[in-house]
C-alpha cells in the first residue's frame, strides 16, 4: 500500500482542522462535517475488514450502538470522564468483535453476512429489553452531558469536539496504515487471496479473522462514542440495519482495501443528501440509488481506484471495462 506524500496529508488535515474558523460556517455545518468524520471512521473499519481481509460484514451498526451505549452509561451511572469512555467503548466493543469473530471463525461469504445481519437485528430489542433498561433507558434512550472545552480555552463545544474527532480520526489512519502495511496486514491479504496456501504456510486463519473483527468493531465502537457526545443522546432504534447498510454503501463507493477511500465514503454519505436536496428534495433517494448503479458500473474499486487508475494512465478505459 503506498504512502500517501506527508506534505498532502499534512495539507488535508490542516483544512479540515480549519473549517470550524471559517467564516459563514454554522454550527448546522459544523455538526455536519463532525458527522462526516465519524462515517470515515467507520468506512475505515469496514474497508479494514472487507478490503484486506475478504469477510462481510452488515453488523457494523451494532458496533457502532455498542460503543454508543458504553459510554452513555459509564458517564450517566458511573461518572466516568467523557475521555475515559471513549477509550472503554473502544476496549469493550474490541473484546465484543473479538469473541464474536473467533465464534464464526468457520463461517464464510452469505453465511458471515446473514450472521452478523442477526446481531444488526437484535441488538436494538435487546437494549428495550426489561433487565437492562434501568441502565439503558429502555425504548426512552439516556441523555448525556456533553462536557466543554477544557482550561477555558476560546472554543465552543462543538469546536472543541470536533477536533478531538478530528485527531481520534487521525490517530485511526495511523494505525490503519501501519496494520496493514506490516506482518499482520500481509498476513490478511493472504488468507484473503490464498486462504488454503496461507493455512499452509501456517497462517493462524481463526486468529487473525477474530483480530480483524475485533479491530475493526473497536473502531465502530469508538465512533459510536463520538457519536453520542455529538447528539447528547443515545436510544435503541438509531442503530438498526438500515444503518449497517450505509455504512457499508460508503464503504463501497470510497474504495475496498485504501484508508484514503474510507474518508471519501464517509464524507460522501454525510454530505451528498443535503447536496442532491438543493435540486429537489423528492429526488435525494432515487439519485443517490442511480449514482451507487453509476459508480459500480465506471468505478468498481470506488473513488480510491479510480484515482489510483488515473494516476496509472488508462483510467478511462479501465472505467469503461470494469477492470
Amino acid at each position: 500500500m503506498s504512502k500517501p506524500p506527508t506534505w498532502r496529508v499534512a495539507l488535508v488535515f490542516a483544512l479540515l482542522a480549519a473549517v470550524p474558523f471559517v467564516p459563514g460556517v454554522s454550527r448546522y455545518h459544523l455538526l455536519l462535517a463532525f458527522d462526516a468524520l465519524l462515517f470515515g471512521a467507520i468506512a475505515m473499519s469496514l474497508d479494514l475488514l472487507m478490503g484486506y481481509t475478504g469477510l462481510v460484514s452488515f453488523g457494523h451498526a451494532a458496533f457502532y450502538g455498542l460503543g454508543a451505549y458504553t459510554l452513555a452509561v459509564l458517564m450517566r451511572h458511573w461518572d466516568v470522564s467523557a475521555y475515559a469512555g471513549i477509550f472503554m467503548a473502544g476496549l469493550v466493543t474490541l473484546i465484543t468483535g473479538y469473541l464474536f469473530g473467533r465464534a464464526l471463525t468457520r463461517l464464510a461469504g452469505f453465511y458471515l453476512a446473514l450472521a452478523t445481519f442477526a446481531l444488526a437485528l437484535a441488538l436494538p430489542q435487546m437494549l428495550k429489553c426489561s433487565y437492562v433498561s434501568p441502565w439503558t433507558g429502555g425504548a426512552q434512550g439516556v441523555y448525556l452531558d456533553r462536557p466543554s472545552a477544557p482550561l477555558r480555552l476560546p472554543v465552543t463545544s462543538d469546536q472543541w469536539w470536533y477536533f478531538v474527532t478530528l485527531g481520534i480520526l487521525v490517530i485511526l489512519l495511523w494505525m490503519t496504515h501501519n496494520l496493514v502495511a506490516g506482518r499482520i496486514g500481509r498476513a490478511i491479504r493472504a488468507m484473503r487471496d490464498h486462504p488454503i496456501a496461507s493455512q499452509a504456510a501456517g497462517i493462524d486463519v481463526a486468529r487473525y479473522t477474530a483480530l480483524t473483527f475485533g479491530v475493526g468493531a473497536a473502531y465502530a465502537g469508538v465512533a459510536g462514542a463520538l457519536a453520542a457526545l455529538l447528539l447528547d443522546f443515545v436510544a435503541p432504534d438509531s442503530f438498526t440495519y438500515w444503518l449497517s447498510i450505509l455504512f457499508l454503501v460508503g464503504s463501497v463507493f470510497g474504495g475496498m482495501a485504501s484508508v484514503w477511500g474510507a474518508v471519501v465514503g464517509g464524507l460522501f454519505l454525510q454530505f451528498w443528501p443535503d447536496i442532491a436536496g438543493m435540486v429537489s428534495r423528492d429526488l435525494v433517494d432515487p439519485v443517490f440509488g442511480a449514482l451507487l448503479v453509476l459508480s459500480m458500473r465506471f468505478m468498481p474499486h470506488g473513488v480510491a481506484g479510480m484515482v489510483s487508475a488515473w494516476r496509472s494512465g488508462g483510467w478511462i478505459r479501465r472505467m469503461l471495462h470494469g477492470q
